[in-house]
């Protein structure tokens, strides 16, 4: 009736540290790449309005007025949050995906990523009401990404290395 408990014994967890690193950094990459394609102009102040509004969770509030510009400490507590979620949610997703193929994995990684888009931009604007600003179809795209880099990079990872002749 129920299922079996998650064989935390089975997660390679250097493989998913990994794969969260790697999936954020794709996932940036997509990110960038819509907004350069779709939205005129947008680069680099989205970027930065971006970033404010996620060093913002550590910084406090003050960090999100206008104008969008650079700011270094803003940029470097961003990427650290950037950083540390993905790691988090790639522990969360490995200890999910570790004994299924490739196939199903990536299906659950296309579904986490949903399922993280809801977590970020529904849940934590409860906390973070700044976030509503970003509800968009290119962050829901960035994050199936996120998803589907997380699971296929971790299954690549986690494979045992080929035995010698």
């Amino acid at each position: 009736m129920f299922s079996r408990p998650v064989n935390t014994a089975s997660v390679n967890w250097g493989a998913a540290i990994g794969a969260g690193i790697v999936a954020g950094v794709v996932a940036t990459g997509a990110q960038v790449a819509l907004w350069w394609a779709f939205l005129d102009d947008a680069l680099p102040w989205i970027l930065y309005r971006d970033a404010r509004l996620t060093a913002a969770m550590l910084m406090g509030p003050e960090v999100l007025p206008p104008p969008p510009t650079f700011d270094w400490r803003v940029m470097a507590i961003a990427t650290f949050i950037h950083v540390m979620l993905s790691i988090a949610y790639s522990l969360i997703l490995a200890c999910l995906i570790s004994r299924l193929g490739i196939r199903l994995s990536l299906t659950a990684g296309l579904i986490y990523g949903l399922g993280i888009y809801g977590v970020n931009m529904y849940g934590m604007t409860f906390i973070f009401p700044w976030f509503s600003v970003v509800r968009d179809w290119i962050t829901v795209i960035t994050h199936i990404v996120f998803g589907l880099s997380l699971a296929g990079t971790y299954k690549m990872l986690s494979r045992p290395a080929p035995q010698g002749f």
